[in-house]
């Protein structure tokens, strides 16, 4: 395979290779580049300026080299951005959420990066303005809100922000009558906190050197943060755990958890001192899931063998294990995703077979009614209420065709109001695309769904190019909805098409088993139908198939150009999670004691190691002709560290038989989200589908030919 036509010729960076061996259950490896990792990186997340010189350089080395490449691609960029960026309405703001006498949203300036948070006389009049996310981003490369919650007395606001892109947030009150910031400055957090039920402190949780967040604290307001009481230490490194509360304002809820286990211990929001009540011990493999019911708690768990859930209540003066009593009882194949507790109602969000739906049920006469939509592939989301003694719940509802829609529903009358569809400016006619649900076949005989978007003038002859995207872990379900950027794609005669592979939860909570740990290949096998199905049923061909992935849908699409390289025409790995191994043998690193249910632990088990050794793409990379390929990542991404992507190319260009380039595109002032603005993201996506558009031939496309 010579080189891609489409790039010019330019040598890549060559870096140093420094052999460094590490041997676990009698297999020695040799990383050539391990040194790229920063000895100080702990540090480098808080201040990035601290980065070694000799990696710098590198990294610098690579955007050079990368810019070099796709620098014929400006003009597209541009137009690209200038489209995606015609489709979001600039001044747009959320329907305000009713909370006693005022209603609360979010906005955005014309020409504004970052929300603006407001709120208005609960039956309508002018916003108040609480907090400018642009005014508070202004002079900064990076800036990003985390949780922003009002006080149940409407007086103060808490929020958050990072600075750096290391998701260590640092939390502030503002005193909503007079503007300014009390002195309660409070860094190193998970990115939100809650109110106490006098609204005179919050907890929150505080992550440690190695981004864990490993204690609650409580912090009474005017005091100072060296004060704050400990309210509980997770001291297992391989839990997450957070702080939440209930709309009914009446108790603290300490969720501790890894990926099938899980632990809740709750406090009154009234009593800050008390001792935390532990419901549930920790039990491997048992979930639970707590929700308010006034008298009761709701329990969505898999207690009991149920794999897809059930939904358990328990009495709040004692709601241990024992007290827990069947309310909605466990269907194999409906898989229960999340409950909603009112006064007088129940609202649960369920998938069954393949689709979501939400299920509304009269806590008084248990009487159930389904809230039903007609399209053939669709996504669902419950918004929820701010209030608990209501009638009303908000719900969002998309389709690969249909721009998001936000209804408020009557769960008494039935009624369902449309409030708000999303508005596109440049403007979008449903009937010029055409969405499908395809079942491609599996080598075992599963059938793999696959959600797909194209114009009704795209040729299905085989001739036009396609973009699989694809995710594959944690049981996360990539939803069929409305994506104005990938209409860029569409418009130039791409096929748009979303894997639903092993590892999420698309066809309930056995696709999530079947595509993790010893299973994992079958994520990757599942990917590579899709493409072949797609090959077969002549929507594209394979050297005309872009596979795109993020973090652990970047490793996927990173095992996949090891696996079967001749099935696509280029790679997008974003923030890709590509040195599996390594990173699962450095228990140091943010994630990994958490992530050891999800791929194993290499370090205790030699299975373990084999089967992730089996995969990782920075294992598995050999003397293969690879399409062309595009990774991006952060600096001070926390999640994937930028030296798993930097070592991957690297080792890519060392060892493959082909002549396509490698680029490596890093931005050095953001984390694993990207550009922290929503004009900076479209101008990372613009570039990434004008890769895709290069690869693919489709880069010098007419204007005349856009749909």
């Amino acid at each position: 395979m010579s080189r891609s036509s489409a790039f010019p010729d330019a040598s890549p960076p060559k870096p140093e290779k420094l052999p460094v061996s590490d041997t676990h259950h009698g297999i020695t490896r040799t990383d050539d580049y391990a040194w790229m990792r920063a000895d100080n990186w702990q540090a480098v997340f808080r201040d990035p300026s601290l980065l070694d010189s000799r990696i710098r350089a590198h990294l610098e080395a690579e955007n050079a080299y990368q810019a070099a490449l796709m620098a014929d691609t400006a003009e597209l960029r541009a137009k690209l951005f200038a489209e995606m960026k015609g489709r979001i309405k600039e001044d747009d703001s959320t329907v305000p959420m009713k909370d006693g006498p005022y209603a609360y949203g979010s906005s955005f300036r014309q020409g504004g990066e970052q929300p603006r948070y407001f709120r208005t006389p609960r039956d309508g009049g002018a916003d108040e303005i609480l907090l400018d996310g642009d005014a508070e981003a202004e002079g900064k490369p990076y800036f990003r809100l985390g949780g922003v919650d009002h006080s149940a007395d409407h007086r103060k606001l808490l929020w958050a922000f990072d600075d750096k892109g290391s998701e260590f947030f640092t939390l502030r009150v503002r005193d909503i009558a007079s503007g300014g910031e009390l002195a309660d400055q409070i860094p190193d957090t998970g990115g939100g906190g809650v109110w106490t039920a006098g609204d005179d402190g919050f907890f929150y949780t505080r992550l440690d050197d190695n981004h864990r967040p490993s204690k609650v604290f409580f912090h009474a307001l005017g005091d100072s943060p060296e004060n704050d009481r400990l309210i509980y230490e997770e001291t297992d490194p391989g839990f997450f755990m957070d702080v939440g509360g209930t709309r009914a304002n009446d108790w603290i809820m300490i969720g501790i958890n890894d990926h099938e286990t899980s632990e809740y211990r709750l406090l009154p929001a009234g009593e800050p001192f008390a001792e935390p009540k532990l419901v549930a011990v920790r039990e491997t493999g048992l979930q639970y899931d707590l929700e308010e019911g006034g008298d009761v708690f709701f329990i969505l768990t898999n207690a009991d063998g149920a794999k897809d859930f059930k939904i358990m209540t328990a009495p709040v003066e004692n709601p241990v294990r024992a007290n827990w009593t069947e309310l909605v009882p466990h269907e194999p194949g409906r898989l229960i995703l999340s409950v909603l507790g009112f006064r007088h109602y129940m609202v649960r969000l369920e998938r069954k077979d393949g689709l979501p739906r939400i299920v509304v049920r009269d806590r008084d006469s248990g009487e159930e009614h389904i809230i039903s939509f007609d399209e053939e592939a669709f996504s669902l989301g419950l918004s929820g209420s701010y209030e608990y003694d209501t009638e009303m719940m908000r719900f969002t509802y998309s389709s690969m065709t249909t721009p998001a829609q936000i209804f408020d529903y009557n769960m008494r009358s039935r009624e369902r109001v449309l409030q708000k569809t999303q508005e596109v400016p440049s403007g979008h006619d449903p009937e010029h695309y055409v969405t499908r649900r395809l079942m491609a076949p599996a080598a075992d005989g599963e059938l793999v769904p696959i959600s797909l978007l194209h114009h009704r003038d795209t040729p299905l002859d085989g001739s036009a190019p396609c973009l699989l995207y694809g995710y594959g872990s944690y049981g996360i379900t990539v939803p069929a909805a409305f994506n104005t950027n990938c209409l860029s794609l569409v418009d130039r005669g791409f096929v748009y098409a979303i894997a639903h592979v092993r590892g999420g939860k698309d066809k309930g909570y056995g696709w999530y088993d079947d595509g993790k740990r010893s299973k994992k290949m079958n994520t990757f096998t599942d990917f590579i139908a899709c493409a072949r199905h797609l090959v077969a049923e002549r929507y594209t061909r394979h050297d005309r198939i872009v596979a795109q992935g993020g973090s652990a849908g970047g490793m996927l699409v990173g095992a996949i150009a090891n696996m079967a390289p001749e099935c696509f025409g280029g790679i997008i790995a974003e923030v890709p999670f590509v040195d599996v191994l390594t990173t699962m043998l450095d228990a140091s690193l943010p994630l990994t004691p958490p992530e050891w249910p999800e791929w194993g632990n290499p370090i205790a088990s030699a299975e373990d190691y084999n089967t992730i050794a089996a995969y990782s793409p920075y294992d598995n990379v050999g003397a293969l002709k690879y399409p062309p390929i595009l990774a991006l990542a952060g600096l001070t991404d926390p999640r994937v560290t930028y030296w798993e992507p930097a070592k991957w190319v690297a080792r890519l260009r060392e060892r493959k038989a082909d002549d396509n380039p490698v680029l490596f595109k890093i931005n050095m002032d953001s984390g694993h989200a990207g550009a922290s603005g929503r004009f900076s993201r479209l101008e990372e996506i613009a570039y990434t589908y004008s890769f895709a558009l290069k690869v693919t031939g489709k880069a010098r496309f007419s204007e005349e030919t856009l749909r």
